[in-house]
């Protein structure tokens, strides 16, 4: 099947901040579209609302007015749901829980035609419990959008158990014709990206519990060495402690209490406080009037080197070579274990063990473990790990090299996997394991994180550039420093291994 045809009705049940979004795109696409909500009142307030958002950008030049009143011509606030009989396709956009679903679903099916495909905008219930409650439950699936709809390219198409392969496809269909970007995947807890996004907070989380480093310092670290467009913090205070609390708990239940979803104390106080993020003025961050912005924590100028040694070949750290030339700083090579040496000092990208493990049991010392950047030449900023008893001169040393480079450094205390290495080794891992379970495929699972929350790479596709054993050492190391089933390694990543093989290509 193909796109539904722009002459067909299209009706949104739920006339809130999603339901209005969703209601807008499909109006642009060319759709008619009915709104309509359990509220008085509610439906027409939000036609009024999108006629002022696009008003808005007739003022910025983004759109015509003639768009604009063609726009909101295709839009029609009613009364109650047996307004919506003409409707080809209802989306629902509702509270989020699956009894309250079932009956609206149940209700509507005695509405629209026996044609019509029902969906459900749902973000982490199951389509196939929803599903459950009605007589035709091959013509429901999720399509599930991100807010804001209208400028979030990201649509989840969900198949439930009964879910027909037609409807899906019309589906994903109809989406790229809307300008968006769809993904197919199965009806499991989170879909894909509230599942595979939980270890980019549960990680920042637990590095402030053990007091790695300061919030500020970490989202700087993600931002500026990972390419993250916000750190975990200052995300999570954005979407609100309230809600990304809720859905871990909700993601870590359904997985009948997977360790690798646990929900963080630290997360549950803020919400107990009410300090909820921005919404509140308060969250990780002061949001009030005038307050000040968080400041990192960056070392104090060291000294330049004039030469480094370079023993081995440093992996996903290779380019520092060209960096260093680059800067005048002389760089000789020789064989070895992939570090640098300056001035007496190894330096060495992060394997997952702790700086201080790592110098036992390899002989090393002084040493300073630096962490992954997504591209060192862009990067503005690197984290620092020393081990335990390394001098104040040597970590200087380690910090002065990359100062050079035009870094700031951030020094952390010595956290396994510092700061985006294990981030991205758990995002990785976490995304195998949907993979691998056949919650959508490793294109998908990308496209969706890119698309969806904005990373810059897809996590597969991050760790084949990383290189998969070097991905796989760093949780093998998280997995036997805490001895937690939370780092267990995924069997679809060893399996990639010992196939010689990676996730794209």
């Amino acid at each position: 099947m193909a796109a539904l045809d722009p002459s067909v009705t299209v009706a949104v049940v739920g006339a809130g901040a999603m339901g209005q979004g969703i209601a807008q795109v499909a109006a642009q696409a060319g759709h008619p579209v009915l709104l309509v909500d359990s509220r008085p009142g509610a439906a027409e307030a939000a036609v009024d609302s999108i006629a002022k958002a696009l008003t808005a950008l007739v003022e910025k030049g983004k759109r015509t007015a003639v768009e604009r009143d063609a726009i909101v011509g295709r839009l029609r606030a009613v009364d109650g749901l047996p307004d919506l009989a003409p409707a080809g396709l209802v989306v629902e956009a509702i509270v989020e829980d699956p009894d309250v679903k079932r009956r609206l679903f149940a209700e509507l099916e005695g509405i629209v035609g026996e044609g019509a495909i029902l969906a459900t905008n749902t973000s982490s219930l199951s389509v196939t419990a929803i599903g459950a409650g009605v007589r035709r439950p091959e013509r429901l699936a999720g399509l599930h959008f991100f807010n804001p709809a209208p400028l979030m390219a990201l649509v989840e198409i969900v198949s439930g158990l009964a879910t027909d392969a037609a409807v899906l496809d019309t589906l994903a269909d109809t989406a790229r014709a809307w300008g968006k970007s769809p993904v197919r995947c199965r009806s499991t807890p989170g879909f894909i990206v509230n599942r595979v996004a939980r270890p980019f907070y549960a990680e920042g989380l637990r590095l402030v519990q053990e007091q790695a480093a300061d919030p500020a310092t970490i989202d700087a670290v993600a931002r500026e060495a990972g390419g993250f467009r916000m750190g975990p913090f200052e995300l999570m205070d954005l979407i609100g402690h309230d809600v990304n609390f809720a859905v871990t708990r909700s993601v870590h239940a359904a997985y009948f209490g997977d360790p690798r979803f646990q929900p963080s104390l630290i997360q549950q106080e803020l919400v107990e406080a009410g300090r909820l993020g921005r919404k509140t003025g308060r969250g990780f961050y002061d949001h009030g009037p005038g307050a000040p912005k968080p400041v990192p924590h960056s070392a104090e100028p060291a000294p330049r080197p004039e030469s480094v040694i370079m023993q081995g070949d440093l992996g996903p750290a290779a380019s520092l070579a060209g960096l260093l030339r680059a800067a005048g700083i002389a760089v000789e090579e020789a064989p070895g274990p992939g570090v640098l040496v300056v001035d007496g000092v190894t330096l060495a990208l992060t394997d997952g063990r702790t700086a201080t493990a790592r110098a036992a049991e390899d002989g090393i010392a002084p040493l300073v473990l630096f962490d992954l950047a997504l591209d060192y030449a862009k990067a503005t900023r690197v984290a620092l790990a020393p081990a335990d008893g390394t001098p104040a001169d040597a970590v200087a040393a380690a910090a002065g090299l990359f100062q050079a480079l035009g870094k700031a450094v951030s020094v952390i205390d010595d956290a396994p996997g510092l700061v985006v290495m294990r981030t991205v080794a758990m995002l990785a891992n976490e995304a195998a394991d949907a993979a691998m379970q056949g919650v959508a495929s490793a294109a998908d699972i990308d496209t969706a994180m890119t698309r969806g929350v904005n990373y810059p790479l897809g996590p597969l596709a991050w760790a084949d550039r990383i290189g998969l054993p070097h991905v796989l050492g760093v949780l093998d190391a998280l997995a036997r420093t805490y001895g937690e089933d939370r780092y267990r390694a995924s069997a679809l990543l060893r399996r990639k291994i010992s196939g010689g093989n990676r996730f794209h290509g």
